[in-house]
């Protein structure tokens, strides 16, 4: 290779590394980049409201959970609902899990449920997920049949883990995050809101 060539193929690299390391806001990110945790699908964070007069149907849902009961929607009819989209090898949901557990504590007695979706894992490896990550609710095992995320795929796309859907006590989709829960007052936030409507 002659010497302009390696020349501009160097800047060429460099440039790659500088705009790589622009999106590395995160050490989740930079794991994902370094090629660790690579196994999820991320996309930029963001949070929608749905004004009541636009939301769809009630979405309904049924599953097990990671310790073999059975939960569905009719189990917590009348609750504000979160339901998030996650898995154990997602370095993303391993960093929002305290945050989700921190609110979750907050809003449990206030006619809130929690539930999370696992879209990948079996049920021993979300109990150890659990276990080492001190999460409490429960979490559907959806990876053999798929059936909870495509109940929500018809309502809003799941196309990123971790996406994390605040239900009213409809059961309708009232808010989305898509992404990384930036930071618990933003849920608790969107929690409120759905508690406060009439």
């Amino acid at each position: 290779m002659s010497r302009p060539r390696r020349i501009a193929a160097a800047a060429a690299a460099a440039l790659v590394a500088l705009s790589l390391a622009a999106c590395a806001p995160d050490p989740a990110t930079e794991d994902y980049l370094n090629g660790e945790n690579t196994g999820f699908v991320s996309s930029e964070f963001r949070v929608d409201e749905i004004p009541a007069a636009e939301r769809g149907e009630p979405v309904e849902w049924a599953g097990v959970t990671e310790h073999g009961d059975e939960l569905s929607s009719d189990d917590v009819a009348g609750d504000v609902v979160v339901v998030n989209f996650w898995y154990a090898a997602c370095a993303p949901c391993v960093v929002e899990a305290p945050d989700l557990e921190a609110v979750w504590q907050e809003y449990q007695d206030e006619g809130v449920s929690f539930v999370g979706v696992n879209t990948y894992d079996q049920a021993d490896t979300a109990r150890a997920f659990a276990a080492e990550n001190g999460v409490t609710y429960p979490s559907i095992i959806d990876v053999n049949t798929g059936d909870v995320k495509l109940a929500f795929a018809a309502a809003t796309p799941i196309q990123a883990t971790p996406t994390t859907l605040v239900l009213d006590r409809e059961g309708r989709i009232a808010a989305r995050i898509i992404g990384r829960i930036e930071s618990p007052s933003i849920l608790s936030t969107l929690i409120g809101d759905a508690l406060a409507e009439s």
